[in-house]
């Protein structure tokens, strides 16, 4: 694709490896006009990923939920994406900026008096979208689900969909969670003798819990404000308890009774759990909204 295809083509959004490889190169012959264009398709494709997060963290009504509906707006988040994109003091001048800055790092020629000779930075190389953790966002990750969760996926798989029959609870959506609030096996939650606590779902162990506990520190969001305290969890004694005394509490309980229901959903089913109140991050639902879905896509790769 040569750089006129690039710039008849700013009103659109090039999403697919393909486009983000030419920019890529165009961005490596060092032209101001090939790095400002390509700064501002970065920018238009995180402005997208941003848009389409806080539509999933969007409880829909499900009545005008279809295949079509889907694409006009994905269609229409694209679009949006590029007319918020290359505005003046937006974050492609920032991209710009520091792409021009490698660029010239990269031709640069060695001192040769230096004992060791740098190495170029790698001329297509574009800067990590962190403005989103800057601006407060959740950051968002589109990457392939990675060794770890297929692992934890795996090795929870069979006891997920033994309590998914008896609860009607996707095991997808409870292996998401799971693998979630566990970092994907990563952080379980231990006792004070350092064993785990079997405890996949961050579940405390309240007023009425009559079995085994285990105290951590953790993290709450009060106001919106992220502090350490120290709380007591619920402990069982496997893997599969855990999963049944979750399903229990999300039908059983009335504070997620609606939640329950809200299982053709994945976007509602993860609003519905943050909003009764399952945990203080005000992000939560998007970031459980992402997990499950990874699950989803193992469980329809390992099938």
């Amino acid at each position: 694709m040569s750089y006129g295809a690039v710039s008849q083509g700013s009103n659109a959004l090039a999403s697919d490896a393909r486009s983000l490889n030419a920019l890529k190169f165009q961005a490596g012959q060092n032209t101001p006009a090939a790095i400002k264009e390509t700064a501002k398709q970065f920018e238009a494709l995180f402005m997208r990923e941003m848009i389409k997060s806080m539509r999933e963290a969007t409880m829909k009504s499900g009545l005008l939920d279809s295949p079509q509906g889907d694409l006009g707006t994905d269609l229409l988040d694209q679009q949006l994406a590029v007319q918020m994109s290359g505005r003046p003091g937006g974050l492609s001048d920032l991209i710009a900026k520091q792409l021009t800055r490698q660029m010239a790092g990269a031709d640069a020629t060695p001192d040769p008096a230096s004992k060791t000779t740098p190495a170029p930075a790698p001329a297509a190389a574009l800067p990590a979208p962190t403005s989103k953790v800057d601006m407060g966002m959740p950051p968002i990750s589109r990457a392939a689900p990675s060794t770890r969760q297929a692992d934890f996926v795996h090795r929870h798989g069979a006891a997920a969909a033994k309590v998914a029959q008896q609860s009607g609870i996707p095991s997808g959506y409870m292996l998401g969670q799971a693998g979630h609030e566990t970092g994907w096996g990563k952080s379980e939650i231990k006792t004070a003798d350092g064993g785990t606590s079997f405890n996949l779902f961050g579940i405390k162990a309240g007023a009425g819990w009559q079995g085994k506990v285990a105290e951590v520190t953790t993290t709450e969001y009060q106001n919106g404000v992220a502090r350490k305290t120290v709380a007591r969890f619920r402990a069982y004694d496997s893997y599969e308890a855990s999963f049944k005394d979750y399903a229990r509490l999300l039908t059983q309980s009335p504070r997620y009774a609606k939640v329950s229901q809200q299982t053709g959903s994945v976007q509602a089913f993860a609003t519905g759990l943050q909003r009764a109140g399952y945990a203080t991050d005000p992000a939560y639902a998007a970031k459980l909204s992402r997990a499950i879905n990874s699950t989803l896509n193992l469980q329809r790769a390992m099938a």
